[in-house]
């Protein structure tokens, strides 16, 4: 069986056709539910970086050392897509990777990881093939073939300039924000979302015909700057729907206004890549197929978007936690929806287990130490039906600040800034109820089994997942 893994960036759970609470329609990332979706699928860590470098181990991103975005992925570490060239596939990766992050903030434009330069590191992973972008606000600082092509094209450097004035990102509503969600300002067909779309087709079409494949397909939106092409930007009207879940501070109306313009931008930047995994379905079924292909979709992290007083990712509430997750079995296309807790790094063991290898074997290595821990799970049995689910909860974590347990009903939270060893910060929430999480059940003593629940598991989970040793140094 043929494996499409389609990714984008920073894509709320909210912002696909199939979620009950749409806010956009996704007509060909529906086509993907139409084998199934799950509907409580948690990432493991909502920045780019930890998220994405999880995706590719299996494993959580404080066994990997990428807790943060802060330095670069130990390329020690087993990887899926080298498992599956072992399985006999031709494996290929197209778009954003952000397996590093070697430069500090203060880097210089243009001055950080020349990407195009490491292309056998690259492939090293477990690639056949590499086509990679850094992403929107990482092409100010790293070179990729991204970059490439704009440079060919003479608007390299007008495009990190264009990127630098949508303004940084912040934790919370500013005036700055409002320098973003205009629309692209050069030719649609140079858009990076455009551009990644015809390398994964030209990759789909130039692919050897005598072995399955594995492809993975990274989109950059609608990850900010929100940037969609004034087509699709004409797609979605301006709304001004007062309905953002309550904060730390109340959002003034100029706020409101900021993140309406904001909103719309973001919607039609989800639209723009809708658009091209439609392209990419139209060759698989000009190909033939289309049938024999498992395609998975997913994103690394949410976006706030003005909830909770808070934009951008790294927080432990659902709109940033929370992603949306689909795959088309082709032997299973019940439109089924699932409702069990679900770790991102669950598609890493789905996988494989679909190309007929054991995860755990996979990922794993005898030495250094606590490489064998390998916590992703295969979905698999659920998709099948023998399973009702595959875990009880969902672990999450974020830079050290917090960590948390997602169970069916309930969400606990561990904050770990500034806290009291005797009196440790927690969070519990009735998500079942509660889905905005806007009612702190933790000091309630009607709740007191369930906050001992999730904390005992949280507690095992810190324990039963060591970081894995490195080693670098050669043997005689």
């Amino acid at each position: 069986m043929n494996l499409l893994f389609l990714m984008t960036d920073q894509q709320r759970f909210d912002c696909i056709g199939y979620s009950p609470d749409a806010k956009v329609a996704t007509p060909n990332m529906d086509r993907i539910a139409e084998g199934c979706a799950f509907m409580r699928c948690q990432t493991v860590n909502p920045i780019c970086q930890p998220a994405r470098t999880a995706l590719l181990t299996g494993k959580y991103s404080h066994q990997i050392g990428t807790l943060q975005m802060s330095g670069d992925l130990d390329f020690s570490h087993p990887t899926f897509p080298q498992a599956l060239q072992q399985a006999g596939y031709w494996t290929a990766g197209v778009g954003k990777f952000h397996y590093l992050q070697t430069w500090p903030w203060q880097t210089a434009k243009g001055k950080g990881v020349p990407l195009t330069s490491l292309r056998t590191e690259m492939k090293g992973l477990g690639y056949d093939h590499v086509w990679e972008t850094s992403g929107k606000q990482l092409a100010m600082k790293n070179h990729c073939d991204y970059c490439d092509y704009l440079q060919e094209r003479n608007l390299l450097d007008g495009y990190r300039d264009w990127v630098d004035a949508r303004g940084p990102n912040h934790a919370t509503p500013r005036e700055e924000l409002d320098a973003d969600g205009i629309p692209w300002p050069y030719a649609e067909e140079d858009h990076i979302d455009c551009v990644t779309g015809r390398k994964i087709r030209e990759a789909l079409s130039e692919r050897p015909k005598d072995q399955p494949f594995f492809l993975l397909g990274s989109f950059c939106s609608p990850h900010k700057p929100f940037d969609p092409p004034q087509r699709f930007l004409d797609q979605v009207p301006y709304e001004e729907v007062d309905d953002f879940i309550p904060g730390e501070k109340p959002l003034t109306l100029k706020d409101k206004k900021i993140l309406w313009k904001l909103r719309r931008a973001y919607k039609a930047c989800v639209l723009l890549v809708d658009e091209e995994i439609g392209k990419v379905f139209d060759l698989l079924e000009a190909q033939g197929v289309m049938d024999d292909t498992m395609i998975v979709f997913t994103s690394d992290h949410g976006e706030m978007m003005g909830d909770h007083y808070l934009v951008q990712k790294a927080q432990f509430w659902r709109e940033s936690l929370q992603v949306p997750l689909a795959v088309r079995h082709p032997a299973h296309l019940n439109a089924a929806r699932f409702d069990c807790p679900v770790e991102l790094t669950d598609i890493t063991a789905t996988l494989l287990d679909a190309a007929g290898v054991d995860p755990q074997s996979a990922l794993s290595k005898s030495w250094p130490s606590f490489h064998d821990i390998v916590p992703c799970r295969s979905l698999l049995p659920v998709i099948r039906g023998e399973k009702n689910a595959v875990r009880d909860f969902a672990f999450s974590e974020c830079r050290g600040n917090w960590s948390a347990i997602t169970s069916t009903d309930f969400k606990y939270v561990r904050q770990h800034e500034g806290g009291d060893p005797d009196h440790p910060k927690e969070n519990l929430f009735h998500t079942a109820s509660d889905p905005g999480e806007k009612m702190d059940l933790a000091a309630d003593p009607g709740y007191a089994d369930q906050l001992t629940w999730h904390r005992n598991r949280w507690i095992h989970v810190m324990e039963s997942t060591p970081p894995a040793q490195t080693a670098w140094a050669p043997l005689l």
